[in-house]
């Protein structure tokens, strides 16, 4: 039997019972491995005080984040995928979604909302990378289509922040075929001269990429973010050769002409603000 010892005041006392931490009292940075206290991270964004490292949060929280006093209205609520194909790999897709809708509490990969940025109006639809990785199957792209039709009829900018592992493989063609949905969705908001920032946060790959995400009228990332299509495995050894070392961060491709801003994310909500100021001018 484990037991722990100590001294208090001349008084030796013994004792069975491990005392540990509660849940949710620390956090543990997944880049500098610095032990925080929970609160102090929450509070800080989930933005490692002590290395900068941006965590990965979902819709919900960005939302309470951007939104002037955390009040929002969501969109298109109804929507929710099923299994087209009747695809199984491990699981059928019928019991992933079911699972993973009942874990995260969710009914899919994005949420919409709408409210106001420091008083301006603004849509947002993140991705949430809890479900399936934040797969893009039919319900991102039809969520996104719809947002756009709700912004170009109420003539309100758009914002979607990206965080995805790309196309959803279990449904195939059909998650493939939002990369041009989406595209061409974009293209009737751009007519109608609304403006849509794309907001892209680690990680951001795939088919993700290679459509919506790289479409905005500017191009945010979040600092040190994993953006790109393949993995740079793949790449390496496709080309034979050594990649830099901060190849597909936001850094990397911000030198190369393929983001335009990289904001921390306690500037975001104001920088947010400016533009609207800026494009509504």
């Amino acid at each position: 039997m484990n037991w722990f010892q100590r001294n208090i005041k001349g008084i030796f006392t013994k004792t069975t019972e491990k005392r540990e931490a509660p849940d949710g009292v620390w956090h543990r940075c997944e880049q500098c491995k610095v032990t925080l206290p929970a609160r102090e991270h929450r509070m800080n964004l989930y933005v490692c005080s002590n290395c900068d490292y941006h965590d990965r949060i979902d819709s919900e929280t960005y939302f309470q984040i951007l939104f002037d006093n955390k009040q929002y209205e969501k969109l298109f609520t109804n929507l929710k995928p099923i299994d087209i194909l009747g695809f199984t790999d491990t699981k059928s897709y019928e019991q992933r979604l079911k699972q993973t809708q009942k874990k995260v509490n969710l009914d899919d990969a994005m949420q919409v909302a709408n409210g106001k940025v420091n008083n301006r109006l603004l849509v947002i639809a993140a991705m949430d990378f809890n479900f399936i990785g934040g797969s893009m199957g039919s319900v991102v792209g039809e969520k996104i289509a719809r947002a756009i039709d709700y912004c170009i009829a109420h003539k309100t900018p758009l914002l979607i922040i990206s965080k995805s592992g790309g196309a959803r493989m279990m449904e195939s063609a059909f998650s493939l075929m939002q990369m041009a949905k989406t595209s061409a969705k974009l293209t009737q908001l751009a007519e109608a001269e609304v403006p849509y920032f794309s907001l892209l946060t680690d990680p951001t790959t795939g088919g993700v990429t290679a459509s919506f995400a790289m479409l905005g009228d500017l191009n945010i990332a979040e600092p040190k973010a994993l953006i790109g299509f393949a993995g740079p495995r793949v790449i390496k050894e496709t080309i034979k050769k050594e990649l830099p070392e901060d190849f597909q961060t936001s850094e990397f491709l911000m030198e190369h002409g393929f983001v335009d801003l990289i904001v921390h994310r306690r500037d975001l909500k104001n920088k947010l603000s400016e533009l609207l100021t800026y494009f509504a001018a």
